[in-house]
């Protein structure tokens, strides 16, 4: 679950009035580990009523997985439950029978989706309180903001980013999981409201189920050259040497199910590739690699360096990212200037629409989407023959490109507009 949301600097914090929220009111809910404990709970949970508060607890810089740690469950009627997934893997399916029907009430829920999923837990339906801030307009929308603004209460926070693979789970922890999940169902109700006085709730509910259906993304070719210092680089060999040690350090990572970054910083990578160590004692002299938790891996890590020193000019990587899809932003004035222009004009169509709707521009239409139109989505002008057959073109590029219907009702006549030629 994200943390609360920081003040920003340079800006005077006024010290809240709104009443603590220190536990939970029915008290921490003891861990389920045994497969009778989850039945006995997902038989109290169908016996409920409404929808259903979740979360979930992960360990994101402490395990390579995305995996599940804890599951925090809550619905009117049959109260808050914490189960432990790792233990009872196998026996969900009771779970899965109660729950899968329901609504679920989540925070940044394509967050905690995935991890779930993989359990066999899915939603028949969706609301997302995060979510439903952003089309409401709220400035702040981690949960500690939402709660306060929406309930009055202050939700302590501090455990997010904890390593919740440990085990056993401190109470202090156990506390802040179950508190969570306390008002969730509360706060789905105002924000819910709220929706429904601006006239949102349908574009709401469209997101939502967006984020329901939608898969993870597969992961992204050459994400070796997302390494922190890359940029420092500047020959073709170099950045090998960071493609064969990053490849090296994720199927270790991936084997021990362990963060990558906890296997070798980022910052050995590139050292390395700088250094070019052509013995395990020359690697080890570098940063890192001399610590007694390397020292183990000096033969893999050396014969990474060392695959890429030998491999043939024709295998090395280039020395720039191929592009899929436009260029970055700040070359299209010199490769396109009409695309850098059209550019121009529809980020205004947009940041108008977001000022109008109390929307942000990014939950309006995808960014990179309308970076495609402008770049190479729209029709040849000369073939255009009027406004019409432009903004049919511009709707049919985001209904492709994943727009949802309240988008390109807002969004294809203001892009007509900003995009139709216009005489100099």
């Amino acid at each position: 679950m994200p943390v609360a949301d920081e003040p920003e600097k340079g800006h005077i914090v006024e010290e809240s009035t709104a009443e603590p929220l220190l536990a939970p009111a029915d008290g921490v809910p003891p861990v389920l580990v045994t497969a009778a404990e989850v039945a006995a709970a997902a038989a109290k949970i169908a016996s409920g009523s409404g929808p259903l508060a979740v979360d979930a607890e992960r360990a994101s810089g402490f395990r390579y997985s995305a995996r599940a740690y804890l599951i925090q469950l809550r619905r009117a009627g049959a109260g808050t439950f914490l189960v432990d997934p790792i233990p009872v893997t196998n026996a969900l399916g009771p779970l899965a029978e109660a729950i899968n029907d329901l609504e679920w009430v989540l925070h940044s829920a394509d967050q905690d989706l995935p991890g779930l999923a993989e359990l066999g837990l899915r939603p028949a339906r969706l609301f997302d309180t995060e979510l439903g801030g952003r089309l409401a307009g709220f400035e702040r929308v981690g949960l500690a903001a939402m709660v306060e603004r929406l309930l009055g209460r202050a939700l302590r926070k501090g455990h997010g980013a904890a390593d919740w693979s440990t085990r056993p789970l401190p109470d202090e922890w156990l506390n802040y999981a179950a508190l969570d999940v306390e008002l969730l169902l509360e706060l789905r109700d105002e924000v819910a409201a709220a929706l429904d006085e601006q006239g949102k709730s349908d574009w709401a509910a469209q997101e939502f189920e967006h984020v329901r259906i939608t898969e993870p993304s597969a992961p992204k070719p050459d994400r070796w050259r997302r390494t922190s210092g890359i940029h420092t680089l500047r020959r073709a060999r170099q950045l090998a040497v960071v493609r064969e040690l990053w490849t090296a350090r994720d199927a270790l990572a991936r084997a021990r199910d362990v963060a990558p970054a906890r296997i070798l910083p980022d910052a050995a990578i590139v050292s390395a590739a700088t250094a070019d160590p052509k013995t395990i004692a020359q690697l080890r002299t570098l940063p890192v690699f001399g610590g007694p938790r390397q020292r183990r891996y000096s033969r893999d890590w050396l014969a990474a360096v060392e695959r890429a020193r030998t491999m043939p000019d024709s295998d090395l990587p280039p020395l720039t990212q191929p592009f899929d899809g436009p260029p970055p932003v700040n070359r299209w004035e010199r490769r396109d200037p009409t695309a850098a222009a059209r550019l121009v004009r529809a980020r205004a169509a947009m940041g108008e629409l977001s000022t109008t709707h109390a929307i942000p521009v990014e939950n309006l239409l995808s960014p990179d989407l309308v970076r495609r139109l402008c770049w190479d989505g729209l029709p040849d002008y000369d073939k255009v023959g009027d406004e019409s057959e432009l903004s049919s073109a511009i709707d049919g590029f985001l209904k492709s490109g994943g727009a949802r219907p309240w988008q390109r009702e807002l969004a294809v006549s203001a892009l007509t507009e900003a995009l139709t030629p216009r005489e100099q």
